[in-house]
């Protein structure tokens, strides 16, 4: 793992005012594509919440999909927000949402990709965070993980992902962690 230490800090200009563990680390966002040569057409995020990531992710991205569903689960509690409520508070933003578990949206919902970038942010379970990167790496060259360091189990499955799929892993250990899996070409141009 090598720490990732960002060199610009800037705010998105689409923001929305929802609770999330996730604030701090849209002021990174743009720092990571620059630094990391990301194409910004389309992201996928798996656990989107109350829309916080997915509406940041927004600024940066011609179209970003969402997928969750909007049940909430045993680490993140239930949202105040029931599905239309979050579907119309992110409706302005170029944004595609699915109600389903990422199970679901994997089996049928594949042929959207390949995708710039992916987003994991889901129920923090070894497996779950596993199951649904390693899907990721196989659909993405740019796979983001929140909560490395709130969640000893993310951070291991993230661990074992960047081994198992030969990638750098970086991580940037504030605001709950967020891993950074890269193919070791794109880790080339970094360093150019």
């Amino acid at each position: 793992m090598i720490p990732y230490s960002p060199k610009n800090f800037s705010r998105p200009k689409n923001m929305i005012q929802v609770d999330s563990a996730w604030k701090g680390l849209e002021s990174i966002i743009e720092d990571i594509l620059d630094n990391f040569g990301i194409k910004r057409e389309k992201a996928l995020e798996f656990g989107v919440w109350q829309g916080y990531s997915t509406v940041v992710l927004s600024s940066f991205f011609q179209k970003v999909i969402g997928v969750d569903t909007f049940e909430g689960d045993k680490n993140a509690g239930t949202s105040d927000l029931s599905f239309e409520e979050i579907k119309k508070l992110l409706s302005p933003y170029p944004i595609q949402l699915y109600q389903k578990s990422y199970q679901d949206y994997i089996k049928q919902n594949f042929l959207n990709g390949p995708y710039d970038l992916v987003h994991i942010d889901i129920v923090h379970t070894y497996e779950d965070t596993f199951a649904s990167g390693d899907w990721a790496l196989q659909h993405s060259n740019f796979v983001i993980f929140h909560d490395t360091q709130s969640f000893p189990d993310v951070m291991l499955a993230v661990t074992d992902l960047s081994i198992k799929h030969n990638v750098d892993f970086f991580n940037y250990p504030h605001c709950n962690g967020l891993g950074i899996l890269c193919r070791q070409d794109i880790k080339k141009m970094v360093q150019n």
